[in-house]
């Protein structure tokens, strides 16, 4: 006796899901939103942060520097070098077993944003690293020349000096972030991607998908948009 051929539920069109449906998907999507937006200014604010010191670092311990050490500086460029290649998905596993010990499961949007702040940590840390390399070293030594102790000049030179540069970077990062966050849909962790991938590609409803997609455009168009005016406005004082 010959069987026919079976496929997965989930290759199949489901029945009474085509379009979008504003009544069901529309406050799924709502909520998939704000789960995308919680992760993504999570990450930025820890991830952001901790690149923003770990960035301070690479520049200022470097040859030349104000705290310059050649051993710091290796270290710190090897932990950089090391951890930023790390496709995101793969880094996602990595980092399950320190996500357990912090929040008890590697589950959830919460649980997402502790991978997604290691990885960008290390991203933004570059950032700042080039955007602070491209300040004039002259403008550093005639602060070091009237007596400016070294913290002084990170605080009220460097970072003020590579401000508008330092907020287009962080727009960039956002964007990335945002993928990030897709990724993490697939280990359940919840937001746009999730919900683009189980109401929308799973039951072969590409109307969900392309809704979906329009938020995202709309949410980068924004962020870019501030982004862009912030830097304007900081380069013009």
């Amino acid at each position: 006796m010959t069987l026919a051929p079976t496929l997965s539920p989930l290759l199949l069109p489901a029945a009474g899901n085509d379009g979008f449906d504003w009544s069901f998907h529309g406050p799924k999507l709502v909520e998939a939103l704000g789960q995308t937006l919680y992760m993504v200014s999570a990450t930025l604010l820890v991830g952001g942060g901790l690149g923003l010191v770990l960035g301070l670092a690479l520049y200022t311990t470097r040859r030349g520097g104000l705290l310059a050490h050649r051993g710091v500086f290796a270290v710190l460029n090897l932990v950089v070098n090391v951890f930023r290649p790390i496709p995101f998905l793969i880094l996602l596993m990595v980092i399950a077993p320190l996500t357990v010990a912090l929040l008890g499961t590697r589950l959830g949007s919460t649980a997402m944003v502790v991978s997604m702040s290691f990885a960008a940590t290390f991203g933004v840390s570059r950032i700042v690293e080039q955007n602070l390399v491209a300040i004039d070293p002259g403008i550093i030594e005639a602060a070091r020349a009237t007596g400016a102790s070294r913290w002084r000049i990170v605080t009220t030179l460097l970072v003020p000096e590579a401000l508008g540069p330092l907020i287009l970077g962080y727009t960039f990062v956002f964007v990335a972030v945002v993928d990030m966050s897709a990724l993490a849909s697939i280990i359940d962790g919840g937001g746009l991607g999730a919900f683009a991938l189980d109401y929308g590609y799973k039951r072969w409803n590409f109307a969900v998908v392309w809704v979906t997609v329009a938020v995202i455009v709309v949410l980068v168009q924004l962020a870019q948009t501030l982004g862009n005016r912030l830097s304007r406005h900081v380069l013009r004082r």
